[in-house]
């Protein structure tokens, strides 16, 4: 079987003729697009027939553009060079910078409709994106002038688009020198961050200071990438009216700071209790000063827990499949029709994503497998991505785009469902070991999350006055660790370089991609609670909430489970269930 994707059902090729007729149809498109908000935007008159034609004819637009995107987007992610890749990837950035005046033409006709309640109640295709329609007047107060947001577009072309495709340039393609059996050898980035989990002390410890080492050739070039990108989002956000940029990502994200403010209170309260985890791991290591950043994954007891992909897709869908049958048909599908690519090679970026392929009514899977438990929770997590779009398929395609924080809830849950799972039938050992899996991926996702907050509040604050050095953004990325961890970790043993290779910091679109996922894994934790609760009931009400999360706003979303995430004591009870782990954790590690 082959262990790459399959792009065939977007495109053959880039010199397919069905790829060559899209591209070349694009300026259609959009002149038809702009024939249209001149018509709509001349008059007030015939509301009603004009909005309805607008959300037809961008349900047809909006399909159209993301076959192309996502043919380009998902070749690049694993062919970093390829050169016709990298031009379509322009060309497409540069007709979507036509849209900005469409778009904002638009936006504001939609937003100055007066009666707006009762046209979408007198039409069925209105009322089925009544949220969609709202959502537009409700950001309308940061839209700016139609010239102002075509310069914008067009300048995003020269400025973060083109800064990110650098980075991802110096990074995919990025060489670690490494000593292997009296051997140096020069090996893809992605292979090296795997070592992190090797059962091997020593390896670790040479893949850390050898990856440390290796980023001093790049670290320049990817500072001057991430300072342009975040210098231009401070100015778009001066200009919009936002009041930072963490303000414009909470109303993109439908979430309001009161539920931000509960969650990172709750998640800095349960700080200590992580620590104390981290120091009793760095003392079954053998290590008495805090734990090594490269032993943050190291495996604590001698265990099985090597899961080559063949074993790891087995895993995942027979544990799918003890929550529900559709979730492990889902996966089965996944894997059987080559929607994974799944090994690390060179020029591939790094870490996992899915890609949603909603035109299609299929998804598409990156890793970088590197045949470990880890490796087989993180297909887990990436798969729950893939159902989130499977439970979203029979929406419109303007009503499938769900916000940041809520993103990471479908693949957290399905990560917990898997470890849950397993635990039951594990050995001893076996279950100390996911355990401690467990409570290791939890402290990256409520410390390692808390400290990129941190480390990204304060590179916008310092932002605002002058670009920053690669030295200075090491010192900041240290300090955040230092806050976070305290003393779990060895101060003398951070990573100064997180700031590099983790993609979540260079898209000018999505800045602080780090609280979403805490909010994914404590709402995931609580959904959990009340599936052990509900039982057999519970499969089906979690598809019908993933269904409306691209139509509703974060608090209204997590009320359909009578969730309010307004209430700290709900974040405290998630955190509960990861601090019981850790005395579970903690009281084996003692017995054994």
């Amino acid at each position: 079987m082959d262990l790459k994707w399959s792009l065939k059902e977007l495109y053959d090729s880039f010199k397919c003729e069905k790829f060559q007729n899209d591209i070349k149809g694009l300026d259609c498109h959009i002149e038809k697009l702009n024939k249209l908000a001149d018509d709509v935007c001349e008059s007030h008159d015939g509301e009603k027939e004009k909005l309805e034609r607008y959300v037809r004819e961008l349900q047809d637009f909006s399909a159209y553009m993301e076959k192309l995107i996502s043919f380009v987007s998902l070749t690049l992610s694993v062919e970093s060079k390829n050169t016709e890749a990298l031009k379509y990837s322009d060309i497409l950035d540069q007709k979507r910078s036509l849209l900005a005046v469409f778009n904002t033409r638009m936006n504001k006709w939609i937003s100055e409709i007066e009666n707006i309640d009762s046209i979408i109640d007198s039409s069925q295709l209105l009322k089925e994106h009544e949220f969609f329609i709202k959502d537009i007047v409700r950001k309308s107060n940061h839209i700016l002038s139609e010239n102002e947001e075509s310069i914008i577009a067009q300048m995003k072309n020269n400025g973060s688009t083109a800064w990110s495709k650098y980075k991802d340039l110096l990074i995919s393609n990025h060489k670690v020198e490494i000593e292997i059996d009296g051997e140096v050898k020069k090996l893809p980035l992605t292979v090296v961050l795997n070592m992190a989990y090797s059962s091997n002390k020593e390896e670790r410890r040479k893949a850390y200071y050898a990856e440390i080492e290796s980023y001093k050739s790049v670290e320049d070039g990817v500072a001057a990438a991430l300072n342009a990108i975040k210098g231009e989002v401070i100015t778009v956000c001066k200009l919009r009216g936002y009041e930072s940029p963490l303000n414009m990502t909470l109303e993109n994200s439908r979430m309001d700071k009161e539920s931000l403010d509960a969650m990172l209170s709750a998640m800095k309260e349960s700080l200590p209790v992580f620590r104390k985890y981290l120091r009793r791991k760095a003392e079954l290591l053998g290590y008495k000063n805090g734990l090594p950043f490269y032993e943050l994954y190291a495996p604590v007891v001698e265990a099985n827990m090597e899961y080559d992909y063949e074993q790891g897709k087995a895993f995942v869908e027979k544990n799918f499949r003890s929550f529900s049958e559709h979730l492990g048909d889902f996966a089965k599908r996944a894997c059987d029709n080559s929607w994974i690519d799944v090994y690390p090679r060179e020029g591939k970026v790094g870490g996992a994503f899915c890609a949603g392929l909603h035109s299609l009514g299929e998804s598409r899977v990156m890793l970088n497998y590197g045949n470990n438990l880890g490796d087989a929770i993180t297909m887990a997590h990436e798969l729950g991505h893939g159902f989130h779009g499977e439970c979203l398929k029979n929406e419109s395609i303007l009503n499938a785009e769900y916000p940041m924080p809520i993103a990471e809830t479908a693949s957290t849950f399905c990560e917990t469902i898997v470890k849950k799972a397993a635990i039951k039938e594990a050995t001893p050992d076996e279950a100390f070991a996911i355990l401690e899996n467990e409570i290791c991926d939890c402290s990256q996702v409520i410390v390692d999350i808390y400290s990129r907050f941190l480390f990204e509040s304060e590179l916008f604050e310092r932002r605002k006055e002058s670009s920053l050095t690669a030295d200075e953004l090491k010192e900041i990325m240290l300090q955040a660790q230092k806050d976070a961890y305290g003393d779990g970790l060895d101060e003398n043993y951070l990573h100064p370089y997180m700031w590099t290779w983790k993609p979540h910091y260079y898209d000018a679109d999505f800045n602080f991609y780090n609280f979403p996922y805490a909010f994914g894994l404590l709402f995931a934790k609580g959904l959990y609670a009340e599936y052990l609760k509900r039982g057999d009931k519970f499969p089906k009400q979690y598809e019908e909430l993933l269904s409306v999360t691209g139509k509703n706003m974060i608090a209204d979303v997590t009320r359909i489970m009578g969730i309010d995430i307004h209430d700290i004591n709900f974040w405290r009870g998630s955190l509960k269930t990861i601090e019981e782990d850790i005395n579970t954790f903690l009281k084996l590690s003692y017995e054994r």
